[in-house]
């Protein structure tokens, strides 16, 4: 047995087909409808036409990354009521099309962030790059959010002003714009690309001013008391994707970054349709999250498997690497995973595909001839289920 080979794929706009996938062994493609505005219902028909079309090229659509969770939700404001009943009914319409896995993230406004989408490692490939010193540049003197400087230590304040008076009208704006704009546009981003971009994410930054942690972990709660019993109903499981990066910024809160974050998002709704996407890149970066014991301890509910890897460079600063070199021990979290998969096996378990995609991925070779939304070059991904693929057999015979 192995991890069911996935592939995250943006639709009939992304540059990469459904007919070439098939060639290299991806056997289900991870999408979402991504045309549809978040909060809005998902139609049984527009869904049928993306799984069909899947089919056509002989995959499944495995997993939906994702279903989006709308601020009003995460706010718990006066929007919520027909939000929450919107989920329900996407909910109930995707499982009416047979699709069983649904990943979603709680992150407030900006759903992940790098600083530095073109950065070039020694061998000449291309990664993405979270400095947070020059995140923090962007913050107080770019962005200027209001008190920023309070979420920063001294090492960093200083570093952060260094490189702002350095930089050019020019590169303050292509950060700004990567970080509010780019990396959140093919993913139903909260600002979209308007004019004045900068004031409408801090208007939406605003609307936290008054949410710290445990009202937002109060906040997912009530969502999973009013979606998971129709998940339960109609035999979907709801994975809820780590924080990226895995601490607060902008001061706002993160409820999804440690193991204890985990802890409590179970303990507090212990069935098993309230489930985990394992992110090993996300988790990896802090240097306190051992991935192994967080695979091993939430397995029985790991629905979904995001496998990259980090170079840690500096505080809070890091940068994605080749899947099998960086800090994440690829070998035991594979190992720790397929150990779950033969358990569920084992126990007769219906979901024990447990659908895996290389998460992001060098930009190498020909790559560089294509477009392609950041983090997901063609060859560089590739690269990655190759590469897993590999050590996956390896641990599978060593298991058998």
């Amino acid at each position: 047995m192995a991890l069911e080979k996935t592939w995250r794929w943006f639709g009939p706009n992304d540059s990469i087909k459904l007919s070439e996938l098939r060639q290299f062994g991806v056997e289900g493609i991870v999408t979402a409808l991504h045309h549809i505005k978040g909060g809005a219902v998902w139609p049984v028909e527009e869904i049928m036409q993306v799984k069909e079309e899947i089919e056509r090229h002989g995959m499944r659509w495995s997993v939906v990354e994702s279903l989006p969770v709308s601020e009003g939700i995460k706010q718990n404001n006066s929007d919520r009521k027909q939000l929450i009943e919107n989920y329900k009914i996407s909910l109930r319409n995707l499982a009416s099309c047979g699709i069983d896995t649904v990943c979603y993230n709680f992150m407030p406004v900006l759903d992940w962030a790098r600083t530095d989408l073109h950065f070039v490692s020694e061998s000449g490939a291309e990664s993405m790059l979270y400095d947070h010193a020059t995140f923090a540049a962007f913050d107080i003197f770019i962005l200027n959010r209001p008190n920023a400087k309070q979420d920063y230590p001294e090492d960093i304040l200083a570093e952060a002003k260094q490189i702002f008076d350095k930089m050019t009208i020019d590169e303050q704006n292509t950060l700004a714009f990567n970080i509010i704009v780019v990396t959140q546009g093919f993913i139903n981003g909260t600002v979209g690309n308007v004019q004045n971009y900068k004031q409408v994410f801090l208007d939406y930054l605003s609307k936290y001013d008054d949410i710290d942690k445990d009202v937002l972990r109060n906040n997912l709660l009530l969502f999973l008391e009013d979606v998971i019993p129709v998940a339960e109903e109609v035999g979907i499981n709801l994975c809820i994707h780590p924080d990226d990066p895995p601490y607060p910024l902008l001061g706002l809160p993160r409820i999804a970054s440690t193991l204890e974050d985990f802890d409590w998002i179970f303990s507090n709704y212990p069935s098993r349709a309230n489930g985990l996407t394992f992110c090993s890149g996300s988790l990896s970066v802090r240097e306190d999250n051992d991935l192994v014991k967080i695979a091993k301890r939430f397995g029985e509910r790991i629905h979904f498997v995001h496998l990259r890897n980090i170079k840690r460079i500096g505080t809070r600063s890091f940068y994605e690497s080749a899947h099998l070199d960086g800090v994440v021990d690829m070998y035991e979290v594979l190992k720790a995973l397929l150990e779950e998969q033969h358990q569920r096996m084992a126990n007769g378990r219906k979901d024990h595909r447990m659908p895996f995609r290389p998460d992001h991925g060098l930009k190498i070779l020909d790559d560089f001839n294509r477009t392609s939304n950041p983090g997901y070059p063609l060859i560089g991904r590739m690269r990655g289920l190759v590469e897993i693929t590999g050590l996956e057999i390896g641990i599978e015979r060593s298991l058998s």
